[in-house]
């Protein structure tokens, strides 16, 4: 039932489940028992990572002149993530100031001039500023922020010149479906969703309900994958159309607030670049209770900016029914948008195969547009043989199109022309994994209206990509010649920094905004001038932990069995010498990752040269505990040809992890007999299978997992068969089904309240009674009003906690 989130457990209380140890350092018992321990916190060294400040953000203004630097706080207090919560159609809403609950938000902002290097700081912030947004005007003179409170969200501007904050409007904002502050080309006003001041009080659930509750099916197929947090009865349909009404709202320089049309249930909005039009999609009654809110029934119309519909783009049905094919999309028109070089011209596509991969079409998809007035019919642009992806213009005779087939991992770029006088070119056409051969991404400029387009000069374009290689990312950029499809290599990051480029500053100039770092240097923001070759600091980071500035990190290579090229990145503790104090325990931390091809599930991501910042996330923190460390060790699961990735799943589980133990033995610094595995999500799932068909490691730790793939029938992961098509590939993937095998200690974590599909919490707590039913040695700990990710900081101390103590047991100081 979705009602709001009342649990009061005290800051410093929590329940764990503990089998085989009634405390950790005590000698084992016969029996599992229950015991109440309060939050602990691991060494210092490693709080102290913990607490280190967050990598700014930045955005950079119209014009190219400023710099605005975003600064993230630490984690928040369980105490913030206690705060009253709904779960309502697939999300996960505080009532008290229609936010998304727990939402990630800026706390502090700066103004950086990009020409100077000056500073300014900006003044009138809001007391324990919450920002979830932050807009430029199209003139550069101003920015808009949203500040989220404990009773609503604000909206704010600051005056660029003076560096001055206030706020704009007593407006109340709806950030629920969207954040989204959309200026008006001449900046003299946004447009943002605003919760309905007319709407009273929220409805109340009656005790005593009116009926029950009632779901039918009739020969009609509709399946769906493992979500949560669904609707479930009618209050809360009740709740969701009170929470997610809004209207959409036009706030002018003098803080005047306009309502447009009528209040709805809107998904989303966007104004046209000529500012005439606004296109806009509302979700549609009866809702599902089995599928989320971005199934549910929607209706796209242009509006004029007075909010009276002028013309319907599409009446979309419940998609309750599509197949479970990542390939799969609604029949109605979608991906819908305006052409973003364009005065109000729409851009969609359209199945040619009714939406189903499994039927026989010469063509996938058809890409129309259509310009205002919207009198006529819709112009065909391309037909493609795969999925739309996206459309990227530059100006009315040149424009990119994106296609991708899921199945085969393919990807194309056409070059179109949007007038029509000339056929579509394909740019290229590649394997969306091989990150190798990746061309790169079109830089973008802005237009005189302030709105991104792809920039082009004489037939050129710019492209930025990682750089991809053996050695690791370089990123780059090119130019790209539209007509014959030469390119030229106009800079490279070099060593010993990895340097990238995030946004085109001056393009007469060739002069790029770009971060840059070293293993001892955390990231900066840099001018970078192509032309005269300078390079400009415009910020200076101070080391966030110089404790662990020691910590050595290595890029290591090795091969599997069968010769494919695999990678991990090693950590190892700071003065260690592997001659002088011998091989360390050793945990390897991993996510499985489906591949159709051998040659692309060999290929390195990763740079050696970034930031050397240890995360308390994965588990380069074990570093200063004196444990080896191999992260990110690649863990192929590769199907080629007819055979799916998954038809050998476990054969390839075991075999990764026999070639990572060898690296780390060959290399001298790990103790074959003292080793670890461990992973989060996905990885758990891995981690428990191959304890439960190998006894290579000493113990694992597994974080948010799922075990049962029975209770995920329609599909999981990257997997497309349902259980029906093939229960033994099921029965075989679920280390639920080998709990008997599990004989190496298992550390299980959850989120208490996770909401990802399929990772139910009881996952954990199935397998780790089933492990314990069988006579294994596991430790079950579920950490309150968590999800699938961790953000209270004495969640995450405690968490921190609980991996070394039972790495310390089982492993550091495990029996000969």
């Amino acid at each position: 039932m979705m009602t709001a989130t009342q649990q009061q457990t005290t800051p410093w209380g929590m329940r764990l489940t503990v089998a085989s140890l009634v405390f950790i350092g005590s000698a084992s018992a016969a029996q599992a028992n229950q015991v109440d321990l309060p939050y602990q916190q691991p060494a210092q060294d490693i709080i102290d990572i913990v607490d280190a400040a967050p990598s700014p953000g930045a955005s950079v203004s119209p014009g190219g002149e400023y710099l605005l630097i975003q600064q993230y706080p630490a984690l928040p207090a369980i105490e913030d993530l206690a705060s009253a919560e709904y779960r309502l159609a697939g999300m996960r809403i505080n009532p008290d100031n229609n936010a998304i609950s727990q939402s990630r938000y800026i706390q502090g902002l700066e103004l950086v001039n990009i020409n100077d290097g000056s500073t300014t700081t900006i003044n009138g912030l809001p007391q324990d500023a919450r920002i979830i947004n932050t807009s430029w005007a199209p003139n550069g003179e101003y920015f808009a922020f949203l500040n989220m409170q404990p009773d609503g969200v604000h909206l704010y501007r600051v005056d660029v010149d003076s560096g001055n904050a206030s706020r704009w409007s007593d407006v109340q904002v709806n950030a629920l479906r969207t954040t989204s502050i959309q200026w008006q080309h001449d900046s003299q006003s946004v447009y943002l969703m605003a919760v309905d001041p007319d709407r009273g009080a929220a409805p109340e659930a009656n005790r005593a309900p009116s009926g029950p509750v009632i779901t039918e099916s009739r020969g009609r197929t509709a399946p769906s994958r493992t979500y949560q947090d669904l609707l479930q009865n009618s209050h809360d349909e009740a709740l969701f159309e009170y929470y997610f009404n809004s209207y959409i709202a036009r706030v002018d320089l003098d803080g005047d607030l306009e309502y447009l049309g009528q209040s709805g249930i809107y998904d989303s909005f966007s104004l046209s670049p000529d500012n005439q039009y606004l296109l806009v999609t509302e979700l549609n009654s009866p809702y599902s209770y089995a599928v989320p809110h971005f199934r549910f029934a929607r209706t796209t119309n242009v509006w004029d900016t007075q909010g009276s519909p002028v013309y319907q783009v599409v009446d979309q049905a419940l998609a309750d029914d599509l197949p479970i094919s990542f390939d799969a999309v609604v029949p109605e028109r979608r991906s819908i948008s305006w052409r973003n070089d364009a005065d109000s011209t729409l851009v969609w596509a359209e199945a040619a195969d009714a939406g189903d991969p499994r039927n026989d079409s010469e063509y996938r998809d058809h890409v129309y547009q259509l310009s205002a007035p919207f009198e006529v019919d819709p112009a065909h642009l391309m037909s493609l043989q795969s999925r739309f992806s996206r459309l990227a213009a530059a100006d009315e005779e040149n424009a990119i199109v994106y296609e991708r087939w899921w199945s085969s991992r393919e990807e194309r770029a056409w070059h179109v022309d949007p007038s029509g006088q000339r056929d579509a070119h394909l740019m290229w056409e590649r394997s969306w994994q091989d990150r190798y051969n990746d061309p790169g991404s079109p830089m973008m400029t802005r237009d005189n209206r302030g709105r991104a387009v792809v920039y082009l000069n004489d037939g050129e374009i710019l492209l930025s990509g990682a750089g991809a290689s053996d050695e690791g990312d370089r990123p780059f950029i090119d130019r790209y010649t539209l007509e014959t499809g030469e390119t030229e290599r106009l800079w490279r990051s070099e060593s010993p920094y990895y340097e990238r480029a995030l946004s085109l500053l001056d393009a007469d100039n060739l002069v790029f905004l770009t971060q840059r770092e070293a293993v001892d240097e955390p990231a900066d923001f840099y001018k970078r001038n192509l032309q005269s070759d300078e390079l400009t600091a415009l910020t200076d980071t101070d080391h966030p932990m110089p404790h662990t500035s020691g910590i050595s990190r290595e890029l290591v290579h090795y091969e599997r069995e069968d010769g494919l090229a695999m990678s991990a990145t090693l950590f190892l503790p700071a003065g260690y010498d592997k001659d002088r104090d011998g091989p360390l325990p050793t945990i390897v931390w991993a996510y499985p990752r489906e591949y159709r091809s051998s040659a692309d599930a060999a290929q390195v991501s990763g740079s050696p040269y970034e930031f050397n910042r240890i995360s308390y996330w994965r588990p380069q923190f074990l570093a200063t505990q004196g444990y080896a460390v191999f992260d990110n060790a690649t863990m192929p699961i590769v199907g080629e040809g007819d055979n799916q990735p998954n038809d050998t799943f476990i054969e390839q589980l075991v075999m990764n992890s026999e070639a990572v133990i060898k690296a780390g033995v060959d290399l001298g610094v790990s103790d074959p007999d003292r080793f670890a595995l461990g992973g989060h999500s996905y990885g758990a799932f891995m981690t428990a299978n191959v304890l439960a068909h190998s006894d290579l490691f000493k113990a694992g730790i597994a974080r948010s997992g799922a075990y049962n793939r029975s209770l995920t029938p329609f599909g999981f992961q990257r997997e497309e068969r349902t259980v029906w098509d093939d229960p033994q590939l099921y029965l075989t993937m679920s280390p639920f089904f080998s709990a008997h095998q599990i004989k190496t200690p298992l550390l299980l974590i959850h989120g208490a309240e996770d909401n990802n599909s399929g990772t139910f919490p009881m996952q954990s707590e199935r397998l780790y009674q089933a492990v314990k039913g069988l006579g294994g040695t596991s430790r079950l700990v579920m950490l309150p009003h968590e999800s699938h990710g961790y953000r209270a900081r004495e969640s995450v101390l405690h968490m921190l906690w609980e991996t070394v103590e039972w790495l310390d047991e089982f492993v550091k100081n495990a029996e000969e």
